[in-house]
């Protein structure tokens, strides 16, 4: 049976002494009541939602599954209660404008809800989840009309939302879609074409959803270029929003898939269902890029929840669990046995676990507070620069941290041997369920080409040369200013990290001229670029918690053992995962020949 504790106190580690986040709220009059004592009230009664309501519901939910009956889907036992008690609890409305019936609280706040919940329950929480890019997606292109009309469900959680992006024949290269728009004349539009692996696109939680569809007009041009975007809701609504007929979305089947099965991942079928535009004609990608970055943060969320709860649960297990005597002698001689915590494997496991999961939060709870500078910039040239680094560090978040959500989940069911590999631990289960979030919102390759080839060699390295400045200056700040007495301390960290970023524009320039002459170069490294751009960047936030964690200590503060084991598990984050970034620098500085020498009809003799 999974257990699962809110880590509270490395979140609060996290909000006051890492990234100052009351000093942040105050500077935005916005988020005037996100006080201290209003924020830690949420944290404790999410704490509780999540450990008492969908924790439960985790395993038994993966054992039922969803069930399709004649174009309808039964979530599991359970589910719909725990969505009435979240909707009456007002998490849904937590982080939406007060216009629209939110609580008008920071952007930032969601995410750590969007973490609890997602670690307690991942195929519930993918229901409300969903909602919150089409709520943004309306919120940023959508008209005033539409707002009113969309937002005020969405937001008190009556109804939910859905993207529909994928269909048969094309998952990410989006130019090939076929789904038709046509207009009535009436400023509506009836919308023919089938969308799959759509996320909780049929439920029966709520008594609406509203799907944001991209489609193609009559006389779009071909490709990316070609394509608008519609809201199309299940059940057709009037102005004032009361629920009318059908609209002939149809749900044909739903998927039998590897994991999160508790969350329904729909094939839907439109058949001149009556939808709206929203946004300008044929720049639907363009607008779908809000929900996208959404979900995308969203699912680097996920590696983070499957993470915790592995290790949570590893931890637990490995200090019960009594196999062999320790190498140094008995650790505990009048037990049968040592527990396997004693031995160095489970320890590298488990620190590599806990590195993940800490270090993982530390990319998140920053990229919040973007998100937070982006919901609040008073003028273009604000948004703007928030909004490029944001685009900086999604690819990076959402592939490194899954690959490493997946490799952590697997450390876990390793630590538990053969009972790791039974459904009653609830270890294989984690991995399952994990394992999608290096596939949707974009693989790993494709996060990669972003990163690399847009981000990187498009934009001749703006963004880049902005994030490593922002590192370099603090390695400068802790290592060289008198007024921190911690320099002594830092200096190992600070050591490794500036040479590890110097390296980065090294190998960042030398990959820009390599394409130049062999564009195959972008494609055969970018995989190892972005996993090693990912260890510089959670080295940097290890540092900044390692720092952190010295300035506790040397004041009169509780729980020092807590911040000792930030320090710790700085020191084997450096000395053990940092140094991955040196096959991964030799590998994607390798010729892209060896990729490409084989012909098609020599890589298999069968």
């Amino acid at each position: 049976m999974l257990s699962y504790k809110a880590p509270i106190m490395d979140i609060k580690f996290l909000f006051e002494d890492v990234f100052g986040y009351y000093p942040h709220y105050e500077k935005h009059p916005e988020f005037s009541e996100a006080t201290p004592d209003l924020v830690d009230a949420i944290f404790q009664e999410c704490a509780k939602f999540c450990e008492n309501e969908l924790l439960p519901l985790n395993q038994s939910g993966d054992k039922e599954g969803c069930k399709f009956d004649n174009g309808k889907v039964i979530t599991p036992k359970g589910f719909k209660e725990a969505y009435q008690k979240y909707v009456d609890g007002g998490w849904q409305s937590l982080s939406h404008p007060i216009e629209h019936g939110g609580q008008g609280l920071p952007p930032s706040l969601g995410m750590v809800k969007s973490e609890m919940m997602g670690t307690a329950n991942w195929s519930w929480s993918m229901y409300p989840g969903l909602s919150h890019g089409a709520m943004n997606t309306v919120q940023t292109h959508g008209s005033d009309e539409q707002k009113e009309l969309y937002l005020t469900r969405l937001t008190e959680g009556t109804w939910t939302g859905t993207m529909c992006l994928t269909e048969p024949q094309c998952g990410t290269d989006l130019g090939q879609v076929k789904t038709k728009a046509v207009p009535n004349g009436d400023g509506t539009f009836d919308i023919t074409g089938t969308k799959i692996f759509i996320s909780a696109g049929e439920h029966d939680l709520t008594e609406n959803i509203i799907h944001i569809v991209l489609a193609r007009l009559p006389d779009a041009p071909k490709g990316t270029r070609g394509i608008s975007l519609f809201i199309v809701p299940k059940i057709q609504v009037d102005q004032q929003g009361n629920l009318g007929e059908g609209n002939n979305v149809v749900c044909g089947s739903i998927e039998d898939k590897m994991g999160i099965k508790a969350s329904s991942t729909a094939v839907l079928n439109f058949d001149n269902a009556k939808g709206v535009l929203i946004g300008p004609e044929n720049k639907g990608l363009e607008c779908m890029f809000t929900f996208m970055n959404t979900a995308r943060v969203g699912t680097a969320l996920q590696g983070i929840c499957a993470s915790e709860l592995s290790y949570q649960n590893s931890l637990l297990y490995a200090k019960e669990r009594l196999s062999m005597r320790s190498l140094t002698g008995k650790k505990f001689p009048d037990k049968v046995a040592d527990p396997i915590i004693v031995h160095p494997d489970v320890r590298k496991m488990l620190m590599t676990q806990k590195a993940i999961s800490e270090g993982g939060r530390a990319m998140i709870y920053y990229t919040a507070k973007i998100v937070d500078d982006i919901e609040t910039a008073k003028t273009e040239e604000e948004r703007k620069n928030a909004d490029d680094r944001l685009g900086f560090i999604t690819p990076i978040l959402k592939a490194f941290l899954t690959e490493l959500g997946c490799e952590s989940a697997n450390h876990g069911m390793q630590i538990f041997g053969g009972h790791g590999y039974i459904k009653e631990w609830g270890m294989e289960q984690i991995v399952r369920d994990v394992r999608i979030s290096t596939l949707y919102e974009g693989t790993t390759g494709i996060q990669a080409l972003d990163l690399l080839g847009r981000k990187i060699l498009l934009s001749r390295g703006k963004s880049l040369k902005s994030f490593t400045k922002e590192i370099l200056i603090f390695c400068k700040d802790k290592s060289m200013l008198s007024s921190n007495p911690h320099k002594r301390q830092m200096n190992k960290y600070i050591w490794a990290l500036s040479k590890n970023v110097a390296n980065w524009q090294q190998y960042s320039l030398r990959l820009a001229l390599k394409a130049k002459k062999n564009r195959d170069i972008v494609g055969s490294a970018s995989v190892d670029y972005l996993m090693y751009s990912g260890y510089i960047v959670m080295g940097y936030f290890w540092a900044q918690m390692a720092q952190a964690a010295y300035e506790k200590l040397a004041g009169d503060v509780e729980n020092r053992d807590f911040y000792r084991a930030k320090i710790k598990t700085a020191e084997f984050y450096f000395e053990r995962m940092l140094p991955r970034t040196k096959s991964l620098a030799k590998t994607m500085m390798a010729d892209p020949k060896t990729l490409m020498q084989l012909d098609e009809e020599l890589l298999s003799f069968l």
